[in-house]
């Protein structure tokens, strides 16, 4: 016969421990294998780089909630699968004494218990990798059906087997040592119902009022099982500290996020250019969620240049509000040199390299730049002369401190004063003013306008005239409007925070699982006091509001820690100057209060279904 078959037996016996076990460890595996698999697909991943699509200051942000998710999500396994093995093993330590007392060696023993916990690990790990390749082929399929582009790349088995090989190593470090630890306690005392429950002595807690039974039992009962207690309060904590990083930090991000594309893009804003050119524009605004290859069109053709009347009939419509020139070219960019003093030592430190790069060159008015960045720094002024504010993108790649160097131009040289979030050609933009780039250039049109119009009037109108007026002068030029490629790269921001925010499922359903364990090991514990408090007249409401009491407390003191380190950590780590809402704060409070009742009511399942027995049976 197998030597597994006894403990493989033993599993199949107490099915509802087994699949507590099984099923709250795969879903610690399968949220930080769908994490790393979807991230890898979206183009951001942990690498800290830009590769394609969002720019590196966005790029920044998700890396952030990828990595310290990652890591909090392993260590809430490590504390779930504890936990679970604690709560398996507390309800063996009879078992054990009997083994013991049969003449069984502690080597024995322990052997039989690592056999169980090497195959729930196993299993567990497994169908936790197949759940989370699953997750993620089933969450890039309703992206691609919504018409987002996701890369279809190959499974990274090396992935895969990594996050298996992690877990499975985890979990038989952390569980080893409670099998260890059962596995020495005397006979005498392993068969003893004092010692099994860890009751060496009645707790010294008393609750002050004389009233309210029910709860005079719950807090008795959880200090004198003060080691399930703290470590279920731990366990708990943990989980929800991740739930309100990922809902909270999500929500609060996502609004963040989402208003730094609106204010660089401008929310309205009407874009005037050659038909080319507008399709050139939009094309440069769509690399931010979509890998685009660059264009070879030519800027400095002067069918695309903006004439004159152009701009003098979009001034005189009644109802326009802001009319800004642009001029748009592509053109090497490289950094300058500069040097800084050690106060210290008083030595000359160079600051930067000589590094190139292809960058967009956007002319601006400084006095019309109808966009709102999110920058350091600050943003071009009139009469200053040769300055630059740079994209976030082109920043990291060509700078080593933006703001103390300046960058060549066309032989020019220009002091680098802001570098701005700007999702246009990914980030790798700059915009200088609009009279020094023409002339250093030798071009004066311009080959792009953009128009804001006032909200009060009649759009619908307004569009009309403009589109009449334009035509008369050139029927190659067209009007676009920006707002669908800005909803475009603003439904890609929210799909992929989606998934930030879709994390705590699995994470809940463990806590869940951990907290009907903790109520399992406690009904064990009461048994024969529910069954006395039954037999003399007890309802069956009465052990379950007892129990209920139990799970609140534990639950409600997991909640209140959890919650505030979760919002400490995405205010002041994950998120620079989070954009808070008043609305948002009532949906994250609602979806977080949702967890805790969610957590709370599945907590009950054991509860109901031990009350509803016979006291004889209660009692045996």
């Amino acid at each position: 016969m197998s030597e597994t078959f006894f403990p493989i037996n033993d599993l199949l016996r107490r099915k509802l421990q087994t699949s507590l076990v099984l099923i709250s460890l795969a879903s610690c595996v399968a949220s930080t294998l769908f994490l790393l698999l979807f991230s890898e697909k979206i183009g951001f991943g942990i690498s800290l780089t830009v590769e394609g699509r969002l720019t590196y200051g966005f790029s920044i942000v998700f890396s952030r909630f990828i990595i310290f998710g990652g890591l909090l999500i392993f260590v809430v396994g490590s504390v779930v699968v504890s936990f679970m093995i604690f709560v398996m093993m507390s309800q063996r330590v009879r078992d054990i004494g009997l083994m013991k007392a049969a003449g069984c060696p502690n080597d024995l023993i322990f052997g039989y218990f690592m056999t169980e916990l090497l195959i729930i690990t196993f299993v567990g790990c497994f169908l936790g990798m197949a759940l989370g390749i699953l997750a993620d082929f089933a969450s890039t399929s309703f992206l691609i059906n919504l018409g987002i582009q996701i890369s279809q790349k190959p499974i990274n088995f090396l992935l895969v087997l990594l996050v298996f090989v992690l877990f499975f190593i985890l979990a038989v470090i952390v569980g080893a040592k409670p099998v260890l630890d059962t596995t020495r306690v005397e006979p005498a005392r392993a068969i003893s119902p004092i010692y099994y429950f860890g009751l060496s002595r009645e707790s010294r807690f008393r609750v002050v009022s004389k009233s309210g039974l029910t709860f005079r039992l719950a807090m008795r009962s959880l200090f004198r099982r003060k080691s399930a207690t703290i470590r279920i309060v731990v366990c708990l904590t943990a989980v929800f500290i991740l739930v309100t990083v990922a809902v909270a930090g999500g929500i609060i991000a996502e609004q963040t996020t989402r208003s730094w594309v609106e204010k660089a893009v401008g929310r309205d804003i009407i874009l005037i250019a050659h038909r080319q050119m507008c399709t050139e524009y939009n094309l440069l605004l769509s690399k931010f969620c979509e890998t685009r290859e660059d264009s070879q069109l030519n800027y400095t053709d002067k069918r695309y240049s903006i004439p004159e009347d152009v701009l003098n009939r979009l001034v005189s419509i009644s109802g326009v509000k802001d009319v800004s020139a642009r001029l748009v070219l592509k053109a090497q960019v490289k950094e300058v040199r500069n040097y800084t003093f050690n106060p210290e030592t008083g030595a000359t430190i160079p600051v930067g390299d000589d590094r190139k790069g292809e960058s967009l060159i956007v002319g601006v008015e400084p006095g019309k730049l109808l966009s709102k960045w999110f920058l350091e720094g600050k943003v071009l002024s009139e009469g200053q002369g040769f300055e630059a504010m740079v994209g976030d993108s082109l920043a990291q790649k060509i700078f080593s401190v933006p703001l103390m160097q300046s960058m060549r131009l066309f032989d020019n040289d220009f002091a680098v004063i802001g570098v701005c979030l700007d999702p246009i050609n990914n980030g790798n933009v700059t915009y200088v003013p609009l009279k020094a780039l023409q002339s250093i250039t030798g071009i004066q049109k311009s080959n792009v306008v953009m128009v804001e119009i006032d909200p009060s009037v009649n759009r619908a109108e307004i569009l009309n005239q403009i589109r009449a007026n334009i035509s008369s002068v050139n029927p190659e030029f067209e009007v676009c409007e920006l707002n669908e490629i800005l909803d475009k790269n603003v439904g890609f921001l929210g799909y992929i925070w989606s998934v930030v925010k879709f994390l705590p499922l699995f994470c809940l359903s463990s806590a869940s699982l951990c907290l009907i364990g903790y109520v399992m090991l406690a009904i064990a514990e009461q048994r024969q006091e529910f069954g006395v408090l039954r037999a003399l007249g007890a309802k069956p409401k009465t052990v379950v509001t007892i129990i209920s009491e139990q799970s609140f407390i534990v639950l409600l003191s997991s909640y209140a820690v959890g919650v505030a380190l979760g919002i400490i950590i995405t205010l002041l780590i994950l998120v620079p100057k989070p954009l808070v809402t008043s609305y948002n704060v009532l949906e994250i409070a609602g979806w977080l209060l949702i967890a805790f009742a969610a957590i709370f009511v599945f907590s009950l399942y054991p509860a109901t279904r031990f009350a509803k027995k016979p006291i004889l049976e209660i009692m045996t």
